[in-house]
C-alpha cells in the first residue's frame, strides 16, 4: 500500500483517538485500536521509529536478566511476545543463538544461573506453537570448555570454564519492522503523518482535552485536529507533551531517562550473540549482524534535554574498554565503523538507569493530574509494545464507555509479513527474481517481504534503479520505493529508516551522492536543498 502524510491531505477533522508519537509504542496503539474499529490520527514530530525504537540491540528477547529480579510475570509476557512478533513478522524477526561463557570468578552463583536457565525454558513452554516450524527455538543447554573454545575461539581464556547456549529472536531491521505497525495501522484506516508535531492543545469545558494543533515542518500547513482522547506515547518526550498541555515548563510528572548506545565493527565475533559479563555485574554483547559486530549496550541516566541528546565520545570508550577488558579480541577506536544511541524511558520507580531496570511499563489516566482527556504510557521496551498497546486499549475502551472488538492481533500478519513459510517463499523469490543477484534477492525479500514485488517491478521497468549500491545487495529502486510509498521525506529517512544503505556506517560520498541526487529528483529539492541533506547524514557519521 501507499503510505501517505495525513497532514497533506484533506480528511476528517475529528476522530476517537489522537495518537502522538510515532515510535514502536504509538505504532502499536494505532494498530491495535484501528484494527478494533476505532478512528485514529498519528502524528510524529520527526520521522517514524527515528528516535528510541532506532536505538535497539536488534534483538526480541525475553529478558534473561530480569529474572533476577523476580520479575516472572514480566518475562513471561516478553516470551509470549517474542513468539508473537515471529510469527506475525517472519521476515524480521529470526532466532539466533546466544553464548554465555562462564569463568573460574564469575560474579554470581552458577546454580543459580542454572536454575534461571531452566525457568527461562520453562515460561516459554509454547515457544515451539510457530506459524513457520523453522522458528522453533531449543532449550539451553550448558556446553563444556572444548566445545565453548571451539564455538567462539576468540573468548577471553583465562580462568574460562563452560558456557551456556540457547535463543532468542533477532530482528534484522527494527525500524522497518515499526513502519509495518505504521502500515498494518494504516490499512486498517488510521491517518498518519511524519515531521507533524504537535505544538499546542485545544481544550473544552472544564479544561478538557479536545484535540490538538499541528503543524507540517516542510509546508509550515497548520492544522486541528479533534479527538475523544489524546494518548500521549513521547515517550522520551512525554513529559515535554505533558507540559505542553499543562502550559507548564515544569509539569508535575517527570521521564526518567536511561542512555544506551552501540558501536558497530567488523565482525569479530561468531554468528552468535556473545554475553558476557562485565566487573558491576551487568552484561554487555557482541552481536552478529549483517557480517559485521553490533556491540553494546550501555545503560546510565541521562539528566539533559533529550531534543539535545548525542552520542558521545566518554560512552563509546566506555563500549571500547568493556570489550577489551572481557573478550578476547581488542578493538580501538580505529574500528569502528559507525555508532548509534538512544534513551530510553523509565517508569518512576525504576532505579536510575540501571542495569537492573526491567523496563516494565505504565499506562495512566491524566485526570489525576487535572489533564482529562489524555492517557499517558510509558516505560516498555521494544519487545512488549504489542502487549503494551493491547493495555492501553483497556483503560482507552474504559474512557470511552465503549466495548472493542478484538482484532486478534496475535493472529493477523503485519503489513507486508504475510508469510506462512519463509523457507517455502525465499525459494520462490530466487526462482522468480533470477535477473537480480542472490544478495539482493536475500535482502530485498526479507526487509520488504510480500511488498518486495513492487521494488522488484520498479527495478525492473526501469534497469538504472536495478544498480547496486551496497556490500549485501541493496538498489536503487528502494530509493524510488522509499520516496513513493512510505513516506520518507529525508535522506535520513531513506538511508537510515527505509533502507539499509546507511545503518553500517558512512557508505562514501559516490553512493551518498547517487542516492541523494534521486531523492532530489523525486521529491523536487532544488541543488541547495540536497546538499543540505547530503551534510545532515554526514553529521550522522561525524563520531569523534
Amino acid at each position: 500500500m501507499m503510505l501517505k502524510r495525513f497532514i497533506e491531505e484533506e480528511g476528517p477533522a475529528k476522530f476517537d483517538l489522537i495518537i502522538v508519537g510515532g515510535g514502536i509504542t504509538g505504532a502499536a496503539v494505532a494498530y491495535i485500536a484501528a484494527a478494533r474499529g476505532l478512528s485514529v490520527a498519528l502524528f510524529e514530530k520527526k520521522d517514524y521509529g527515528g528516535a528510541t525504537s532506532a536505538a535497539t540491540s536488534k534483538l526480541i528477547h525475553g529478558g534473561l536478566r530480569y529474572l533476577a529480579n523476580g520479575e516472572l510475570k514480566l518475562v513471561r509476557e516478553s516470551l509470549r511476545e517474542r513468539r508473537i512478533l515471529g510469527n506475525i513478522a517472519p521476515n524480521f524477526v529470526y532466532p539466533l543463538p546466544f553464548i554465555m561463557p562462564m569463568y573460574k570468578r564469575w560474579r554470581g552463583n552458577i546454580w543459580k544461573m542454572l536454575t534461571g536457565m531452566f525457568l527461562y525454558d520453562l515460561l516459554s513452554y509454547d515457544k515451539k506453537d510457530t506459524w513457520d516450524k523453522s522458528k522453533k527455538l531449543q532449550n539451553h543447554r550448558l556446553i563444556n570448555h572444548r566445545k565453548t573454545v571451539r564455538v567462539e575461539p576468540n573468548l577471553r581464556m583465562e580462568e574460562l570454564r563452560n558456557a551456556f547456549y540457547f535463543f532468542d529472536y533477532q530482528s534484522i531491521f527494527p525500524e522497518r519492522l515499526t513502519l509495518a505497525f505504521i502500515k498494518s495501522a494504516a490499512e486498517y484506516g488510521a491517518c498518519v503523518s511524519n515531521y507533524t508535531p504537535v505544538e499546542g492543545f485545544i481544550s473544552g469545558e472544564g479544561k478538557k482535552i479536545t484535540g490538538v494543533k499541528v503543524r507540517d515542518l516542510f509546508t509550515g500547513r497548520e492544522k486541528e485536529v479533534h479527538a475523544d482522547l489524546v494518548i500521549n506515547c513521547g515517550g522520551t518526550w512525554a513529559d515535554k507533551i505533558l507540559g505542553l498541555a499543562t502550559g507548564s515548563e515544569q509539569p508535575a510528572h517527570r521521564v526518567k531517562r536511561s542512555e544506551g548506545i552501540h558501536i558497530i565493527t567488523k565482525k569479530i565475533a561468531g554468528h552468535h550473540v556473545v554475553s558476557l559479563q562485565k566487573a558491576d555485574g551487568g552484561h554487555m554483547m557482541i552481536m552478529p549482524w549483517r557480517e559485521h559486530s553490533l556491540i553494546g549496550t550501555t545503560d546510565k541516566e541521562f539528566l539533559g534535554d533529550p531534543d539535545e541528546y548525542r552520542v558521545s565520545l566518554e560512552s563509546i570508550d566506555e563500549v571500547i574498554e568493556n570489550v577489551n577488558n572481557n573478550f578476547g579480541r581488542k578493538i580501538s577506536r580505529e574500528d569502528i565503523i559507525h555508532a548509534y544511541g538512544g534513551l530510553r524511558p523509565l517508569v518512576d520507580d525504576q532505579t536510575k538507569g540501571s542495569y537492573e531496570t526491567s523496563r516494565k511499563y505504565e499506562v495512566y489516566d491524566n485526570a489525576v493530574d487535572g489533564i482529562e482527556g489524555m492517557i499517558t504510557v510509558e516505560g516498555g521496551k521494544y519487545t512488549t509494545s504489542r502487549s503494551l498497546a493491547r493495555e492501553v486499549l483497556k483503560m482507552i475502551s474504559a474512557k470511552l464507555n465503549r466495548v472493542l472488538s478484538d482484532a486478534l492481533s496475535d493472529n493477523l500478519y503485519l503489513s507486508g509479513c504475510e508469510i506462512r513459510d519463509m523457507k517455502q517463499f525465499m525459494i520462490r523469490q530466487h526462482l522468480n527474481y533470477k535477473d537480480f543477484s542472490h544478495d539482493t534477492v536475500e535482502y530485498l525479500s526479507r526487509n520488504y517481504g510480500t511488498e518486495s514485488q513492487v521494488v522488484f517491478r520498479i527495478a525492473r521497468d526501469n534497469r538504472k534503479y536495478a544498480e547496486v549500491i551496497s556490500h549485501d545487495g541493496e538498489i536503487l529502486a528502494e530509493v524510488v520505493y522509499a520516496v513513493r510509498y512510505e513516506s520518507a521525506m529525508t535522506l535520513r529517512d531513506i538511508m537510515l529508516r527505509r533502507t539499509g544503505t546507511g545503518t553500517l556506517g558512512n557508505p562514501g560520498r559516490t553512493i551518498t551522492e547517487k542516492i541523494a541526487s534521486l531523492a532530489a529528483e523525486l521529491l523536487g529539492w532544488d541543488e541547495k536543498k540536497k546538499t543540505d541533506e547530503i551534510a545532515s547524514i554526514m553529521k550522522v557519521y561525524d563520531l569523534f
